[in-house]
């Protein structure tokens, strides 16, 4: 029995003094060239918290806005959203300020230190949010502030991070040894920025399924940062970690790394651990990424387009088992980059739309939307990577063109009414595919569509261990009832015998 979609939650973290500081590509430039121009002009370029909160595609991200209301303009940047809002339909968007104090909440071992002043002037605010309340909840974790002086101490002679606020040094972060560099403070400034994303993403889910947390028997974390030390680099656990700080205290958990395809990866494992009958409720989270804050600041600085990639996000998807109302994920039809796939786009959409598709018995045009990599064009555009999602619908058209399902003149139409503008920020494993769920299961639930494709993509040539690319994808259909006879999934044989009638006719039609 298929396992369904029961909750989503997204958040997003504003962080435009860690763009300064922790972002790769600043942090790389700084080493290189402190003078350059691009460092000079990048604080007037950085965008205040309500400029982030009223730009549209952030908006999208936690929920206020469909992704349809994207098409009404082509680019969003200059543009401010009328009647936003931090809280969102499925997450929220955290102030840097109040983010530094969730990152301290999260930290175990007394790494973060944060200046008595700054800590009695946020402290309110944080406990404000409702997410953080309750007996033994977050805001209770927060610990008083230290005095200044001893920050700059810490900054200046014992190797630690900074955290800045306004321009201003209100913090740090530790280091945990002296000759680790996996727990160096730059290490744990990453480790613990990720997992305070996750934390939120998964308090929010709460809030958005109205789930008891003691039902969640598992937490799969498959974001990019990996935890350990010297000799276990990758060893992990992060889902555990923040689990324990959400309150999740029946759950066990562990970690999926697959660089931007590991989301799809996790979701795939948690169906398949739901569908089994190992676990009722298996959440699917991440945490995001401070090194790709930034990352294309000089393009957008030197083209006068402010800092958009000035926010870390997170999300958490709730498995469960199926209850005949929710979205159904098919285990049994997911596309895979195999080894021997190939690495040519036409290769890639073969392998993780077309044959799923043919296992399923159905013709491209038949899956009501496709969620690929939803980077927002305002941020790629500018540096000259183009529109990812629109470059992967077209791909996906001109498969169904090449299938005969599709004629030539109609692949613009079959991208509008199969695709969607992008809005994720990019951080890596966050747009490709999962931020479209939450639209999904309200469209599905609503019965505007019956279908969708989830489709993650990795580069694992990153980690300089291979040069294969990855990719999965999983499909996400109506809910047809528990009953063995009313799954609406094919049978094995049935589900053979369609995609041999469609492979017959392909021939058939390539003969003629």
């Amino acid at each position: 029995m298929n396992s369904v979609i029961k909750g989503v939650s997204y958040v997003l973290a504003h962080a435009p003094d860690m763009v300064i500081h922790n972002g790769a590509t600043q942090t790389t430039e700084r080493l290189l060239n402190p003078t350059s121009e691009y460092l000079t002009q990048l604080p007037s370029a950085l965008r205040t918290f309500k400029q982030a909160a009223c730009y549209a595609p952030n908006q999208v991200y936690i929920g206020n806005a469909l992704p349809e209301s994207l098409t009404e303009r082509e680019t969003w940047y200059d543009h401010t959203q009328e009647g936003a809002t931090r809280q969102g339909k499925m997450g929220e968007i955290i102030p840097q300020d109040e983010f530094y104090l969730l990152m301290q909440a999260c930290d175990a071992f007394g790494l973060v230190k944060l200046e008595k002043a700054f800590v009695d002037a946020t402290s309110p605010k944080f406990a404000e949010n409702t997410v953080m309340q309750g007996e033994g909840g977050v805001a209770s974790k927060i610990v008083p502030g230290v005095e200044i002086a001893e920050i700059e101490d810490l900054v200046a002679n014992h190797h630690a991070e900074g955290l800045y606020h306004e321009n201003k040094l209100i913090g740090c972060v530790k280091k945990a040894h002296d000759t680790d560099e996996n727990l160096s403070a730059h290490v744990l400034l990453e480790n613990l920025v990720s997992k305070a994303t996750c934390v939120l993403s998964l308090l929010h889910l709460k809030r958005t399924s109205g789930i008891d947390p003691n039902s969640i028997q598992m937490v799969l974390d498959c974001s990019e940062e990996a935890v350990g030390d010297m000799n276990q680099r990758g060893g992990g656990n992060m889902a555990k970690a923040a689990a324990e700080i959400a309150g999740f205290g029946e759950a066990s958990g562990s970690d999926i790394r697959a660089f931007c395809a590991a989301p799809v990866h996790a979701l795939i494992h948690a169906a398949a651990l739901v569908a089994s009958g190992t676990y009722d409720n298996v959440v699917v989270a991440a945490g995001g990424s401070t090194a790709k804050l930034g990352m294309n600041g000089k393009d957008h600085v030197k083209k006068g387009v402010p800092i958009l990639e000035d926010v870390v996000g997170g999300f958490a998807v709730l498995v469960s088992k199926n209850d005949g109302v929710n979205p159904e994920i098919i285990s049994s039809i997911t596309g895979r980059h195999t080894v021997s796939s190939g690495s040519s786009p036409q290769a890639v959409m073969t392998a993780l739309v077309a044959d799923p598709v043919d296992k399923w018995g159905k013709k491209l045009t038949e899956i009501c939307k496709y969620a690929s990599e939803m980077h927002n064009p305002d941020v790629t555009k500018p540096a000259g990577a183009g529109d990812v999602p629109a470059a992967n619908y077209k791909m996906i058209a001109a498969l169904a063109v090449k299938r005969g399902e599709l004629e030539r003149t109609e692949i613009d139409a079959f991208t509008k009414k199969h695709g969607m503008p992008g809005w994720a920020p990019t951080q890596g494993h966050i747009p490709s595919g999962v931020p479209y769920i939450g639209f999904a299961r309200e469209a599905i639930l609503a019965g505007e569509i019956n279908s969708t494709m989830v489709i993650g993509k990795g580069s694992l040539f990153l980690g300089r261990m291979t040069n294969l690319f990855d990719g999965v994808s999983i499909l996400i259909q109506k809910n047809e009832g528990v009953g063995d006879d009313a799954l609406g999934v094919p049978s094995v044989v049935e589900t053979e015998v369609r995609a041999m009638i469609a492979q017959a006719m392909r021939e058939f039609a390539e003969s003629l």
